[in-house]
This record gives C-alpha cells, sequence and structure tokens, in this order.
C-alpha cells in the first residue's frame, strides 16, 4: 500500500527483529493515517537531498519498542517517527541538511549513523538533539554536535 509517491506502508512497518521473534508490528487505521503524515515529510527530505532514503524503523508496536530498548513514548509507537539515511552522506550531513531546510518536525535527533524525525499531532516543538548511547543509558544534548 502506498503512502506517498516513494513510501510504501510495508517500507514504514518492516522490522526484521519483529519478524525473527514473531512479534506482530501491524499497524492500526490511526497509525497507518499517522504514517501518512511522516511519509509525506520523508517526500520531502527526499527532495531536499535528491536521493533515496533508508527506512530503518518506522512505526514499533508496543512489543516491538520494547524488543528494541525504545523509549516508553516514543514517536515510533503512535506510526508518528521514522529513523533514516541516505547512501553516500553521514547521518551528520542528513541531519544538518534537514535541520537548514525549514521542514517542520516535532524532533530531529542525530543519533550517530542514522536520523530520528518525529511529528507530533500537536505543536511541533521543533527540537534539535544529538543522542548519545552509552553504558548509563541515552542521553542527549542541545543541537547536533
Amino acid at each position: 500500500m502506498n503512502l506517498s509517491e516513494h513510501f510504501t506502508l510495508e517500507e514504514l512497518v518492516a522490522s526484521q527483529l519483529a519478524a525473527r521473534q514473531r512479534i506482530d508490528n501491524r499497524p492500526t487505521p490511526v497509525v497507518i493515517d499517522n504514517l501518512r503524515k511522516v511519509a509525506a515529510v520523508l517526500e520531502q527530505i527526499r527532495a531536499l537531498v535528491s536521493k533515496p532514503l533508508m527506512v530503518s524503523s518506522g512505526y514499533r508496536s508496543m512489543a516491538l519498542n520494547k524488543a528494541v530498548g525504545g523509549a516508553p513514548a516514543s514517536a515510533h509507537l503512535d506510526g508518528l517517527a521514522a529513523d533514516i539515511t541516505v547512501p553516500g552522506m553521514t547521518a551528520r550531513e542528513l541531519a544538518m541538511l534537514i535541520r537548514g531546510s525549514g521542514i517542520v518536525l516535532d524532533q530531529l535527533i542525530y543519533e550517530g549513523t542514522w536520523v530520528h524525525i518525529g511529528l507530533t499531532n500537536g505543536k511541533s516543538r521543533r527540537q534539535v538533539l544529538t543522542a548519545r548511547f552509552g553504558p548509563g543509558g541515552t542521553t542527549y544534548s542541545q543541537g547536533i554536535v
């Protein structure tokens, strides 16, 4: 099922971990509507970089989010987030381009090897963060470091 010109529902719910562990990751109709919003933003980013995007994580059911160690209130749970990369571009370069583009996001998080984009059905906070992963958990700092 196409959500936009270049993004499908299957692509935004795909999970190797869910397949391996037989975790149900089927979205509800409300989540599908949210994924359409994500796909529209992904189209804007695709146009910005003039290259295809790779989506490593989109919607996550509660069970899948727990299995991957996702944040308990992650936008992925509502189908309002995607983790992306662009072949031939570093995640930092991608994050910097998105930050300067004017594309409206609730969150833009540079996560080292990928970029997290998060939306909201409310007022966008326009947060720009850098995530650091360590033995004590994930910490965030303002901006792209």
